[in-house]
C-alpha cells in the first residue's frame, strides 16, 4: 500500500483545496448551494482521489483514480473561470489557481506515466 500522504500531487492539492476554501468566503451567500458548493466538492474530490486511489493494489486501478482527480482538477478550472466571469473573483486569482491547477495535473499525469 502506498502512503498517500508523502505524494507531492497530494500535499499541493491540499494546499489547492484549503485555499479554495478561503476564496469561497468571497462569494455572494446565494451561491452557497450553487457554484460555491460545486467549487468545494470538485476541489476536495482532487486529493480524495489521489488518496483513495493509493490503496488500489494494481498499478491501473491507481491509475484510473488519478485520472479521475485529474477530470476533478478541469472542473474546478471551468467553475473558476465561471466565477470569474460573475466578477467573484478577478483574473489574478484565475490565473494563480490555475497555474497551481496545471501544477497538479502535470504531477498526476507523471504519476500515471510512471504506473504503466
Amino acid at each position: 500500500m502506498r502512503d498517500f500522504r508523502k505524494y507531492e500531487m497530494w500535499i499541493n492539492s491540499i494546499d489547492l483545496v484549503t485555499d479554495i476554501y478561503q476564496l469561497l468566503k468571497k462569494f455572494p451567500s446565494y451561491e452557497t448551494f450553487g457554484l460555491s458548493d460545486q467549487l468545494r466538492r470538485a476541489s476536495v474530490s482532487i486529493s480524495s482521489n489521489i488518496a483513495e486511489g493509493s490503496s488500489r493494489l494494481s498499478p491501473k486501478d491507481f491509475s484510473h483514480f488519478l485520472q479521475i482527480s485529474i477530470g476533478s482538477a478541469f472542473e474546478v478550472e471551468t467553475q473558476l473561470i465561471i466565477a470569474k466571469n460573475l466578477n467573484y473573483i478577478t483574473a489574478d486569482e484565475l490565473k494563480s489557481f490555475q497555474e497551481r491547477l496545471n501544477s497538479i495535473e502535470r504531477q498526476i499525469n507523471h504519476m500515471i506515466s510512471i504506473l504503466k
